[in-house]
């Protein structure tokens, strides 16, 4: 990892110098960057917040990225202010050109740090169509936590499994971000939550959170469910589908455990289930998330905040698994 050098020029940022598939960290540096020079219809937001998400540790692993992007600042959440004093919520999906329907759909979109620059800095230049504005009622290491891991979680729930007050819907692999933010807006929204992980202590969490049972992975839900949402892949495919009401719906948005599991097609075609992908959201649920939680009090589980000068800390943690819950880090200066 790079030291922290003296700040003589342009701006401090975090940023992935190389791909280290084996040691992700080594590519790691902290220091000075050069300021960002927006094209015509983008704006520099002054970044008072930014969030961890695991897509940052697949940066610098080198997936979904291109060789001769490095450096590149990492990070793609992240709240602020604009150079005329509005206070905004970053949108992460990038798309070239005009938007026209769904843009996490469109040909060449990205999200912030794969081909632009992210949101680990001092500043960050977006598109101008990406910036939401910031609910008073929410702090803005609130409001950071929001345009990846919940937003993820809003559309898989509410866009693509179409979940209604009172359904049943199953979580797989409570404590990660995504299944956090899941088991916080389902509860907001009317829905019964089974949850399940191999860690009782994260099982405990996610009960305390608001779900309404915990299971250990792998064991036998007590009622079948009307959606399962599905962040692990290998090791809990097969449990998602079994765990299905007739017709049921499984949205899947990764596969941590893998990507290749035994696809049970039989139980799939004669149990009618439906499988969906899902993928980020767009800047249309930003605003319905964000107006979610002015109405309802529900916040972002946070479960750590840090200047980003500590991002090693950080960074080390979320490789560790060692959080429960959004680790914050806010502006050097």
């Amino acid at each position: 990892m790079a030291p922290i050098g003296p700040m003589l020029r342009g701006m401090f940022a975090i940023t992935a110098t190389h791909a280290a598939p084996d040691a992700p960290l080594e590519g790691l540096a902290l220091g000075e960057h050069p300021d960002p020079d927006p094209p015509a219809g983008w704006e520099i937001v002054e970044v008072r917040a930014a969030a961890l998400n695991h897509h940052d540790l697949w940066t610098l692993r080198g997936v979904g990225i291109e060789p001769d992007r490095f450096p590149v600042v990492l990070g793609g959440d992240a709240a602020g202010v604009t150079a005329d004093g509005r206070e905004v919520v970053v949108h992460a999906v990038v798309v070239d050109g005009h938007v026209d329907g769904d843009e996490t759909m469109a040909p060449g979109r990205s999200i912030l740090s794969e081909v632009y620059d992210g949101t680990f800095a001092d500043r960050v230049a977006v598109p101008a169509r990406n910036l939401v504005p910031k609910p008073p009622s929410l702090s803005f290491e609130e409001a950071a936590c929001l345009p990846v891991a919940y937003l993820t979680a809003y559309r898989m729930l509410f866009t693509r499994g179409g979940l209604r007050p009172g359904q049943r819907v199953l979580i797989q692999g409570a404590g990660g971000g995504v299944a956090t933010a899941m088991i916080l807006l389902a509860r907001a929204a009317g829905l019964h939550v089974t949850v399940t992980s191999r860690d009782e202590g994260k099982l405990e969490r996610a009960l305390e959170l608001g779900a309404h049972i915990g299971v250990r992975s792998g064991e036998k839900v007590p009622a079948r469910v009307d959606a399962v949402m599905e962040t692990v892949g290998e090791a809990t495919w097969s449990h998602s589908l079994k765990a299905l009401e007739p017709g049921g719906i499984v949205v899947v948005s990764g596969a941590t455990s893998g990507p290749n599991p035994p696809s049970d097609l039989n139980r799939v075609f004669f149990r009618q289930l439906q499988v969906v992908g899902s993928t980020m959201g767009t800047r249309r649920e930003l605003v319905q998330l964000l107006g979610l939680l002015d109405a309802t009090g529900v916040r972002p589980l946070i479960d750590d905040v840090l200047p980003m000068t500590d991002a090693v800390d950080a960074f080390e943690r979320m490789a560790r698994g060692d959080l429960f819950g959004k680790l914050v880090l806010t502006r050097s200066a």
